[in-house]
């Protein structure tokens, strides 16, 4: 099959391109850089050169590749992590999930494009009560912190539009908390120099739950993906959702450091404020189950208990 990836030289990307040529799809990939062209050409995957926020340009690229199928996989989030400032960092991906996402399916319906397969978020949007896994039925929250509404409403026109469209089968994959290498949580990230400097301590008893997804994981639910499940939502995580406070100490002794410290509440929202503080005490998680069944895939790291140890690097 003919496949069109966006944001392929990104973390995923890294792993997904090359499951796509190994499975013996037609690979094209945007980006926006001749010297990342060039690296993809030489991995056996055509680039094309383009900035997806030029519409024009995006639209002519789509129509160029003639895919059957588009990934849509681009994200800005490098060096993200106020959470005061959440919207902020988000912006340039919030353009992403929305603009870019109406461009690619305005293009794929002129050329007869099949499917399209979008990057959605599983974790902090879920409404903050019940069990710690939720489904893809469950309500996303109602009422987020001020600093987390405008990416959040990108999260919701996104998903809108995957049960709304009907010209082409549109999915999105709710992936978990990316780990591995090139990620915040992989070799050299930026979460595991803060562990190691104990610098990302267990905030109010750490009781928010999170999901994680290796992403070799991720890349292969996306291969899946192309060719399985029907259009809708999917939450991509491990099966094994935690609080924080059962797996930033496991982090911390994978990564050979000493144990977090544990923060109380009313200081932790003077550390990280007021808006931080729910995705350490309050979030829920997802469940993977409708992914297992419809896409026919199993994580290779089915918890984070094994990923921390042996897929950082």
């Amino acid at each position: 099959m003919k496949v069109l990836v966006t944001g392929g030289t990104g973390a995923i990307g890294k792993f997904l391109l090359p499951l796509l040529v190994e499975n013996r799809h037609e690979v094209v990939a945007l980006t926006r850089s001749a010297s990342k062209a060039g690296q993809l050409e030489e991995s056996g995957v055509s680039a094309i050169i383009v900035d997806p926020l030029d519409k024009p340009g995006l639209v002519a690229a789509v129509r160029r590749a003639e895919p059957e199928a588009i990934i849509h996989q681009l994200s800005a989030l490098t060096g993200a992590g106020n959470f005061r400032k959440f919207d902020q960092e988000f912006a340039l991906t919030n353009r992403f999930r929305t603009e870019v996402t109406d461009t690619l399916l305005a293009a794929g319906r002129t050329i007869g494009t099949r499917r399209l397969i979008a990057q959605s978020y599983c974790g902090w949007p879920y409404a903050h009560k019940g069990g710690p896994a939720k489904t893809e039925d469950d309500p996303l929250d109602p009422k987020p912190p001020e600093s987390f509404t405008k990416t959040l409403a990108a999260i919701r026109y996104l998903e809108d539009k995957v049960r709304s469209t009907t010209f082409l089968e549109v999915l999105a994959l709710r992936y978990g908390m990316f780990y591995g290498p090139g990620t915040a949580i992989g070799k050299g990230g930026e979460m595991v120099r803060m562990v190691k400097k104990r610098r990302f301590p267990v905030f109010g008893g750490g009781g928010g739950v999170w999901s994680f997804i290796h992403l070799l994981d991720a890349a292969r639910a996306t291969v899946a993906a192309i060719s399985r499940g029907a259009p809708g939502i999917y939450n991509i995580v491990d099966d094994e959702p935690a609080k924080v406070a059962t797996w930033l100490p496991a982090l911390a002794k994978a990564v050979e450091a000493k144990p977090p410290y544990k923060i109380p509440y009313w200081l932790g929202e003077i550390m990280i404020g007021k808006e931080g503080m729910p995705i350490m005490t309050q979030v829920r998680g997802g469940s993977n189950a409708k992914a297992k069944r419809e896409l026919n895939w199993t994580p290779v790291y089915p918890s984070w208990r094994i990923g921390f140890v042996d897929g950082l690097e």
